[in-house]
């Protein structure tokens, strides 16, 4: 079975949130670009001055865009 990866990208400051909204963006335009395929991507705000955007992609595509896009971590999404 193709395990599911969460691609994570951290931001930190007072525009972490507006910052990785952007960067969401510009994930799905690569994925769209490269014709990969993405079950979501999105932010999460951790704190006030601390956000992470993320893709979860198949394992089997992790390393075209792992490759690409350079992510700060990856996990096994659940």
């Amino acid at each position: 079975m193709n395990r599911k990866i969460k691609l994570i990208w951290d931001f930190r400051g007072p525009e972490a949130l507006e910052i990785a909204r952007h960067h969401v963006v510009h994930l799905e335009e690569f994925a769209v670009k490269e014709k990969l395929y993405f079950y979501e991507t999105g932010t999460s705000p951790i704190s006030d001055m601390y956000c992470i955007a993320y893709i979860t992609v198949n394992e089997s595509d992790m390393i075209v865009y792992r490759d690409a896009l350079v992510p700060h971590r990856g996990e096994v999404a659940q």
